[in-house]
């Protein structure tokens, strides 16, 4: 990883962590709890599966595999940002992502969503190694390097802060 793409990391996962805050500004807790539409997840749940996703993939890279030579994909790398904030395209969450009550407060979930972000910029700041140069396995694109496993972890936050934004309007 370049020091150029470890602060476009760096400055996206930072900006996923503000986008959550300002997105969650005036919700309470009742208003978390419930869904604004049928079949839809409630704010709560959107905040679970951040967790529960970002647990997943961080644990995706520190398990992954030391390729011979790197895997780059140029393209794929240029479209997740895109197509990972595209809410006009729906992706189905795998089942042992979506939300099944694990936190019974909002600020709960934000407190271990918060404290998982931190782990990972942590991460990304003390890693020396060449991150595609790791490879894992991710639930929607299947097999991926760490690089774009850390694309994926901070785009995905920020698809999740629109669903939350959508939802907050549904629900005032």
């Amino acid at each position: 990883m370049t020091e150029q793409e470890r602060q476009e990391i760096l400055s996206s996962l930072e900006s996923g962590k503000a986008a959550l805050r300002n997105a969650l500004q005036g919700v309470t807790e009742e208003m978390a709890a419930r869904a604004p539409a049928p079949g839809s997840w409630s704010i709560l749940g959107s905040v679970e599966h951040l967790v529960i996703s970002e647990d997943y993939l961080f644990r995706q890279i520190i398990e992954s595999a030391h390729a011979d030579a790197p895997l780059i994909n140029e393209r794929r790398e240029a479209a997740i940002p895109v197509r990972g904030l595209d809410r006009s395209r729906r992706m189905e969450s795998p089942p042992q992502g979506s939300p099944s009550g694990l936190f019974p407060t909002l600020s709960e979930a934000v407190d271990r969503f918060m404290a998982n972000r931190e782990r990972t910029i942590k991460f990304v700041r003390g890693n020396t190694e060449d991150l595609r140069s790791r490879i894992t396995s991710h639930p929607i694109m299947g097999t991926v390097n760490c690089q774009e496993m850390l694309q994926s972890i901070a785009v995905h936050c920020l698809r999740h802060v629109k669903q939350i934004e959508e939802a907050k309007a549904a629900l005032v």
